[in-house]
């Protein structure tokens, strides 16, 4: 049962994150199959200075071990 999990910076409307969270579905769908029923999304808001103190340093830079795709900036 896949769960994706998005961090996103504050800023996004619903409508961009429902879109965003059906386009995944739909993606992962035709990677790895499974049924729409199997899969769920999760996504959460940041302020920039959370993303900058947090995120990056904790949840991309020192997880580099589960990093599939590397962030082409630096904080």
């Amino acid at each position: 049962m896949p769960h994706i999990q998005i961090k996103l910076i504050e800023g996004k409307t619903e409508e961009q994150k429902q879109k965003l969270a059906k386009e995944l579905v739909k993606a992962a769908q035709k990677v790895i199959g499974l049924g729409d029923e199997s899969y769920s999304v999760a996504i959460e808001d940041f302020t920039f200075e959370e993303w900058k103190n947090d995120v990056y340093p904790k949840d991309i830079m020192e997880r580099k071990d589960i990093l599939y795709k590397k962030p082409g900036y630096k904080m």
